[in-house]
């Protein structure tokens, strides 16, 4: 994976890369000279030549002919993501081959156009893509810098046992703060983007802007609280107020995980509890984070209420754990990640302990994981 590469520049001088890939000369070259203007276009004739030039240097956006000798698109497409995971890859399928292509979509593909393609449509898909492909790019590198942090961090906890307390808060801290600084960096991407097109004075995409914006505003203001909670940890508890949980469950989802389609939430509307919005925040932040990561493709958060309980199940379809596994999980200082801290159900525990509320989990190999929280109702 091209994780390290260089940022793109915001330049104007600079032009987003892009490869195509097409075994005929002729609709090779018409694509090229379309893109031109826009963007640097690099073209190649087979799979191969078009494969060491990905390894030579970052695309923005790939172009790729699904119908090629030697090797075809789809095992291209299979090869180029070995190579980087981030790039936008667009693939061009002829007459009888929209379904080869739909495959492609599964396999890792962005987007398919018709072969020929709509001179409109090809240009306004190779922006869009290649808008996306910097914010992957930006994630990436973020999400690699925060693992660093983090590894070191635990190096310095080992080779300092008598400070450890210390060293665990700021691990907690590079934790918890690495999912809102990368949601941070991917949408001031997309606001750079949104920005030549408010200079077109486009009412709509005007619109957009102000709600990346916001988004932006309030992950920002998350990370602050995060800053100022470590600084202040020995001076003061947060400030407890009525708040509506299940909001809370669908802010998170909006705001650090970029309104991820696998998360669902239903249930009650208005579970009212008394706590720090905040900290219950990072409370549903790392349950989703950990069940994503986990392998899950739905994630659902149930909200109900029984008496003076209510309660909220975050159930996942991930790959689940055994008894001890689940256990020792629980207690914390213990991950099936590689680059796992084993903070996060303990930073859970901490939490929702302070709020009065319990944590059960309930998981098996195969059948996903179920957590089970209860929270005194305010009202």
């Amino acid at each position: 994976m091209l994780t390290d590469i260089a940022p793109v520049s915001t330049g104007i001088s600079k032009k987003p890369a892009v490869l195509v890939v097409d075994d005929e000369y002729g609709p090779r070259e018409s694509i090229a000279f379309t893109l031109a203007s826009e963007f640097e276009v690099d073209t190649a004739d087979r799979a191969a030549d078009a494969l060491a030039k990905v390894r030579a240097r970052p695309y923005a956006v790939i172009i790729l002919d699904i119908r090629m000798p030697e090797m075809d698109g789809i095992k291209a497409l299979e090869a180029i993501r070995r190579i980087d995971a981030e790039v936008s890859v667009v693939m061009l399928t002829g007459y009888g081959t929209l379904h080869t292509a739909q495959q492609a979509m599964v396999g890792g593909a962005n987007q398919y156009l018709r072969k020929p393609p709509d001179i409109a449509e090809l240009i306004e898909a190779v922006r869009k893509q290649a808008g996306l492909s910097q914010v992957r790019r930006q994630e990436a590198r973020a999400n690699h810098q925060a693992r660093e942090m983090s590894d070191a961090l635990k190096r310095e906890i080992a080779e300092n046992e008598p400070k450890i307390w210390q060293g665990r808060a700021a691990v907690e801290l590079v934790h918890d703060l690495a999912n809102p600084l990368t949601v941070m960096i991917g949408y001031a991407g997309l606001l750079s983007e949104e920005a030549k097109v408010i200079a077109r004075h486009d009412p709509e995409h005007a619109e957009k802007l102000r709600g990346y914006a916001s988004i932006v505003e309030r992950s920002a203001e998350y990370c602050h609280h995060l800053a100022d909670n470590w600084r202040q940890a020995s001076r003061k508890a947060p400030e407890f107020i009525e708040l509506d949980i299940a909001a809370l469950a669908h802010e998170v989802k909006q705001v650090i995980f970029f309104s991820n389609t696998a998360i669902q939430v239903g249930g009650i509307e208005n579970a009212i509890v008394r706590g720090s919005r905040f900290e219950l925040a990072r409370v549903f932040q790392n349950l989703y984070k950990n069940a994503l990561e986990a392998g899950a493709t739905l994630l659902t958060v149930t909200l109900a209420r029984e008496g003076d309980v209510i309660e909220v199940k975050v159930t996942d379809n991930g790959s689940g754990m055994d008894e001890d596994t689940a256990k020792s999980a629980l207690k914390g200082g213990f991950s099936t990640k590689a680059h796992g801290t084993g903070l996060g159900l303990s930073i859970c525990r901490h939490l929702l302990g302070a709020h009065g509320a319990t944590l059960t989990l309930d998981s098996a190999p195969g059948r996903g994981t179920t957590f089970r929280m209860e929270f005194p109702a305010a009202r």
